[in-house]
């Protein structure tokens, strides 16, 4: 294929870019190249906490006037895995049939060089935001998340940076481009249970105390009852245990520790802390119940002795209310693909968790079908299409914010 389009030609060139979590891998340079023959202002900063990898984020800003709309993404992928499982190479950008294939096709190198293209069609039509334009793109999103999206935020707010509006690139339409905007997500809690019991041969299980049956009854417990049903704008709670482990190779020991890790996607019912209140007490009532547990020789055994440890930083339940965000995006994927958009709340979560600190924030992006996939992939006209609802998106908000 001799011609290929700017988002095209851009996601190939990020693709070739092995940025694994949490390597650079030369994907911002990319970008600076793209960015700085249109004035942008390219800030790159590198972020480092103990016990997690150093991270290289991207800000760039078109000019200095308000409102600030931002476009906000992660160049860093999941690793290809088995690279020979690949109809082609998972960092080479091939492109078969009108299909390009590479890691991060979709996820979400691919919704990045649409808007980059959508900016570079906005400019070279002669129009100029009236506002400013600006890229915040970090390397660690696939991973722990630390030094990468909030890191760089803390450091912007620190330098009085104001964002006013902000759009993340995330996959979020399941079939077509246009099914869905995402303005909100349920909040996240993890957390490990452990059941300290006592070793001992499984032939003499009157020798010890068997910590499988208290973690089982700790998390039937956790998963029996539903935490609710649901409210207008999010699904029902859902918590999932995701792990029980004794660490125990042998077939005739009664293990001294059990442990079950558990994470629950929890709807605007729930805070943070009022989830956990929840689980404790829930974990409490089912360590006191004996039913599964050998009694001693003089009576019932006391009660499972459990800790519970949670994961450091939750993600909390957020909704967007910005009308004028919204509405412009809303309009401008009715514009191009003739459909109005789903708004929903549903699936996991991204950065617009740390982003909802900072100024309104949605999410939309490309087809999620094969995100982390083998042979992840995009079509060239999903690529073309993205980047013209971006580019109706940049006139339609500043228009409106001009009025």
């Amino acid at each position: 294929m001799s011609y290929l389009s700017p988002a095209a030609a851009i996601l190939r060139d990020l693709i070739r870019c092995p940025s694994v979590t949490p390597a650079e891998g030369g994907a911002l340079d990319v970008l600076r190249r793209r960015l700085e023959p249109l004035g942008f202002r390219i800030i790159r900063k590198t972020f480092s906490r103990l016990g997690t990898p150093d991270v290289e984020n991207f800000y760039a800003r078109l000019g200095d006037a308000s409102p600030n709309l931002c476009f906000a993404g992660h160049t860093d992928v999941v690793p290809p895995g088995d690279e020979a499982l690949w109809t082609h190479g998972p960092f080479a950008g091939d492109i078969r049939d009108g299909v390009m294939f590479g890691r991060g096709a979709v996820d979400m190198k691919g919704g990045i060089a649409c808007f980059v293209a959508a900016v570079e069609h906005h400019l070279a039509s002669g129009q100029r935001p009236s506002g400013s334009i600006s890229f915040l793109i970090t390397g660690d999103e696939e991973g722990p998340a630390v030094n990468g999206t909030t890191a760089i935020l803390d450091w912007l707010v620190e330098q009085g940076e104001q964002i006013d509006a902000c759009v993340v690139g995330e996959p979020t339409n399941p079939q077509a481009i246009g099914d869905v905007i995402k303005i909100g997500r349920r909040g996240s809690v993890s957390g490990r249970i452990t059941v300290t019991g006592t070793q001992g041969h499984s032939a003499y299980p009157h020798l010890a105390d068997n910590p499988v049956r208290s973690i089982v009854a700790l998390t039937r417990a956790l998963l029996a009852e539903p935490f609710d049903e649901g409210t207008d704008n999010f699904q029902p709670t859902n918590l999932e245990v995701t792990s029980i482990d004794t660490g125990n190779p042998a077939h005739n020991v009664i293990p001294a520790s059990a442990s079950a890790r558990f994470n629950i996607r929890f709807n605007d019912i729930w805070t943070a802390d009022t989830v956990k209140t929840e689980i404790e007490r829930r974990l409490k009532v089912a360590a006191a119940d004996p039913s599964l547990r050998r009694p001693l020789p003089d009576g019932p055994r006391p009660p499972s002795r459990y800790r519970i440890d949670y994961a450091e930083r939750p993600s909390h339940v957020f909704l967007t209310r910005d009308e004028k965000l919204i509405g412009a995006l809303s309009d401008a994927v009715e514009s191009v693909t003739g459909r109005r958009p789903q708004l929903t709340t549903g699936g996991g979560t991204s950065d617009a968790r740390f982003i909802k600190d900072v100024c309104p924030v949605v999410e939309f992006g490309l087809i999620s079908q094969t995100m982390h996939q083998i042979d992840e992939r995009v079509s060239l006209s999903d690529l073309d299409g993205l980047t013209s609802v971006y580019s109706t998106f940049i006139e339609t908000y500043f228009e409106r914010a001009s009025q």
